[in-house]
């Protein structure tokens, strides 16, 4: 049985997602602080992504990964590779450790939410992931990384409708992500024998 913080927190992501459903992202966004430092070059390369073949999806999603990593401060650059460097070596605690830092001082750096949502969903904390999923999408509408981790988390919690909805999303942002695909079809295929 799920504990009600999970609860909340799956319902407060859900929540942050429906209006990039209907279309509002513009509502969204207007609910950040303040623009990402690179915001224009970021939209420039979404439309691009909307738009690309298998022979240039992935630079421009290394492009936006790149621009999404860089916070406007070394300090908090230094934060986020330390955290992702914990992570890579494993060391979940250190990596929350250094990510809740980040998020403590440069609360509308979403790339900070995004690699320690990934570390809570790693170390099993499935309700404060689905916190930090909600902050990431609050700050970046568009984050077709968060939404896909949304997604996962829905799945394990046994939702399935709400994983295939996250997971329609992130794809809508990001059409060429085979891993997104494959989970919409898998999904689509299982709501299939279900009817």
């Amino acid at each position: 049985m799920l504990r009600l913080p999970t609860i909340r927190a799956a319902a407060l992501a859900l929540a942050v997602l429906m209006p990039v459903a209907s279309g509002a992202q513009g509502d969204v966004a207007a609910h950040t602080a303040a623009p990402h430092p690179h915001a224009a070059q970021l939209d420039r390369l979404f439309d691009q992504l909307a738009q690309a073949d298998d022979s240039n999806w992935k630079a421009l999603e290394d492009e936006i990964w790149d621009l999404w990593s860089r916070s406007g401060s070394a300090t908090f650059d230094f934060l986020l590779n330390r955290g992702r460097k914990a992570l890579e070596g494993g060391d979940l605690e250190a990596a929350i450790e250094h990510l809740t830092a980040l998020t403590d001082h440069a609360p509308e750096f979403a790339e900070g939410w995004n690699a320690r949502a990934t570390a809570f969903y790693l170390s099993g904390r499935l309700g404060l992931s689905l916190d930090d999923i909600a902050r990431v999408l609050t700050l970046e509408p568009r984050h077709f990384s968060a939404l896909s981790g949304l997604g996962m988390i829905m799945e394990e919690l046994g939702d399935p409708k709400a994983a295939l909805e996250a997971y329609r999303h992130s794809l809508a942002i990001h059409p060429r992500n085979p891993r997104v695909k494959e989970a919409v079809q898998r999904l689509e295929l299982a709501a299939g024998r279900d009817i």
